[in-house]
């Protein structure tokens, strides 16, 4: 079930952001995820338009819009082949007309699912917190 995020779910929120980040980007160290938990506890989450996809042992995962930029998608590492992801995502498309997300270019599972699921490719960057490569990626209704 999808629904609007709420300030009790802070912190399972946060353990799957940690862990999905940690598995998806293992070309960072696991140091950097955790110096930034305090950040999406206090600045993004509560800057962000956020929703849950909850199941019946709690949340599974969870996408963060900021204005028109997916600023954060991630479903927990246990739950990831399922659906979920694709799930939160239709959701996201539905509250905007145009999305624009950013992803490191050595997380090739992560471009090819959102290439399936209509996105392109905008520009190439690099990450100012890591120094690492990204893409720019669009999406439009």
């Amino acid at each position: 079930m999808l629904r609007n995020y709420r300030p009790e779910d802070v912190d399972q929120v946060l353990q799957i952001w940690l862990s999905a980040s940690i598995q998806a980007h293992s070309f960072v160290e696991p140091a950097f995820w955790e110096s930034k938990l305090e950040d999406m506890r206090n600045l993004y989450l509560p800057a962000s338009e956020t929703r849950v996809f909850e199941n019946a042992s709690g949340i599974a995962g969870f996408y963060s819009l900021f204005n028109d930029t997916l600023a954060a998608i991630f479903v927990s590492p246990e739950y990831q082949g399922k659906g979920i992801g694709t799930a939160l995502l239709n959701d996201a498309k539905c509250k905007r007309q145009t999305l624009h997300l950013t992803v490191y270019k050595a997380n090739r599972s992560s471009i090819s699912f959102y290439e399936k699921q209509g996105f392109v490719v905008m520009d190439e960057q690099v990450d100012e917190h890591t120094g690492y490569p990204e893409l720019a990626m669009e999406y439009r209704t």
